[in-house]
């Protein structure tokens, strides 16, 4: 309840926005605030003129969401420059592509998440042809307890040299993951699964994720996958023309 009252406020709020820019605004609404006695009058003016014009409502939730965007770009760039080195060379983090690459992608995921699934099979295309690229992992575990053991179980796969093996091999997976089904996945791909599930044991593990929701949380994730690319913050999937064309903007900007 009190997150829809928030949302109809900012989108009153937006409303008056758009109505100024406008010169649309009907008097009651650009005035001083009403006297208790008129606030039903009031609120049956801002009714009336809504279904009359019901196309404000929609302007005003653009407006809305553009300045949002505009307001979490602003931070997250900020967030950029303060955590680069935690974001682009954190030895803890997997790497793979080109390591001295003229553009570097940061990717969290998570390997529950359909959504990280139709990210990776963009992003492998991508880095497949363009050897100029870097990519660092991290691992964003937020759908669950079988999401951090598989982020687990990927990060200790690097003591066996297998993270990617893994890595991709659970982003491909179909059906639900649970532990026997990510060391099923792990056993496939050539691990040692005893070893595997003892060096998961590592409280450095543990440390790596806390340092990545910790990142994610500084730069306003707010769910996976979500991307850094060059100094821009990009959240969401997106397609490979996307990927192509914001890896080109970032070797531009340099």
């Amino acid at each position: 309840m009190r997150s829809t009252l928030l949302f109809l406020c900012a989108a009153l709020v937006a409303v008056g926005i758009v109505l100024a820019a406008r010169g649309t605004m009907p008097v009651s609404l650009a005035a001083e605030p009403a006297p208790a006695g008129d606030r039903t009058a009031l609120g049956k003016s801002i009714r009336e003129y809504l279904i009359a014009n019901p196309e404000v409502l929609v302007e005003a939730m653009q407006e809305l969401e553009r300045k949002q965007d505009s307001q979490r770009d602003t931070a997250a760039q900020k967030a950029i420059q303060q955590n680069r080195t935690a974001l682009m060379s954190d030895p803890d983090s997997p790497v793979v592509g080109n390591p001295n690459g003229d553009v570097t992608i940061v990717e969290f995921s998570d390997y529950q998440c359909p959504y990280c699934k139709r990210a990776h099979t963009t992003v492998k295309s991508v880095l497949a042809a363009d050897s100029k690229v870097k990519l660092v992992f991290k691992d964003l575990p937020i759908l669950g307890e079988p999401s951090r053991i598989a982020a687990l179980a990927a990060l200790a796969a690097r003591a066996q040299g297998k993270h990617i093996d893994l890595h991709d091999a659970l982003m491909e997976s179909g059906g639900k993951l649970d532990r026997d089904r990510i060391m099923q996945i792990a056993a496939s791909v050539g691990l040692d699964v005893a070893r595997l599930q003892k060096d998961m044991e590592d409280p450095k593990l543990k440390e790596i994720i806390d340092r990545n929701m910790a990142l994610a949380s500084a730069l306003g994730v707010r769910g996976t996958p979500a991307f850094v690319i060059g100094n821009q913050f990009v959240p969401g999937a997106v397609d490979a023309e996307t990927l192509k064309r914001l890896i080109s903007d970032a070797r531009t900007k340099g």
